[in-house]
């Protein structure tokens, strides 16, 4: 039977843990059967490192999208603040479709929350709300950056653990080949 592999020493601060490096595949299997038990223990942490790794870009791309639109909103409650006199604007209906309509001086906004959710803000309600949206959201992408770079790490330890393993059986079966 394997010795177990030892449990993470650190995790990072979203709980991450450390992939640990086999220093000597020899202090982990004994034999042919417990190396090919090591093996597919270290495969499959990898496959958990790789799929966090695909879900942290997943979630990087959709904070990446929604942040220009996050952008805009903030821009506009800034100019429907500054207005005090009605102006002029054409405004998108559909993707193709635009209109135009004069808008009088307004000291409250509309947001969209999501899941069909729109809610009534007075300007500064609605710039602070916004900021702090956008505020988290870079701090997510930063966050989520400082965990790919984790990931990517542990996915060359793991790697490197894993070629370890097989060169081990390989030098092992020419022992025992002699």
């Amino acid at each position: 039977m394997p010795k177990e592999i030892p449990a993470p020493a650190y995790t990072n601060p979203r709980g991450i843990p450390q992939a640990p490096f086999l220093e000597s595949v020899g202090d982990y299997a004994s034999d042919e059967a417990d190396a090919t038990l090591l093996l597919r223990n270290l495969q499959e942490r990898l496959q958990k490192y790789q799929f966090m790794e695909l879900t942290t870009t997943s979630r990087i791309r959709g904070l990446l999208d929604k942040i220009p639109d996050m952008r805009k909103s903030l821009e506009m409650v800034k100019f429907l603040a500054e207005r005090k006199d009605a102006f002029d604007t054409r405004y998108e209906l559909n993707d193709t479709v635009y209109a135009e309509a004069t808008v009088p001086p307004t000291d409250k906004v509309f947001l969209w929350l999501g899941a069909n959710v729109m809610l009534e803000y007075n300007i500064p309600e609605a710039e602070e709300l916004l900021k702090s949206k956008l505020d988290g959201a870079m701090s997510s992408v930063d966050q989520c950056k400082e965990d790919l770079e984790f990931l990517r790490e542990n996915i060359t330890t793991m790697e490197v653990n894993t070629a370890r393993v097989i060169n081990w059986q390989v030098e092992q079966r020419k022992l025992a080949a002699k």
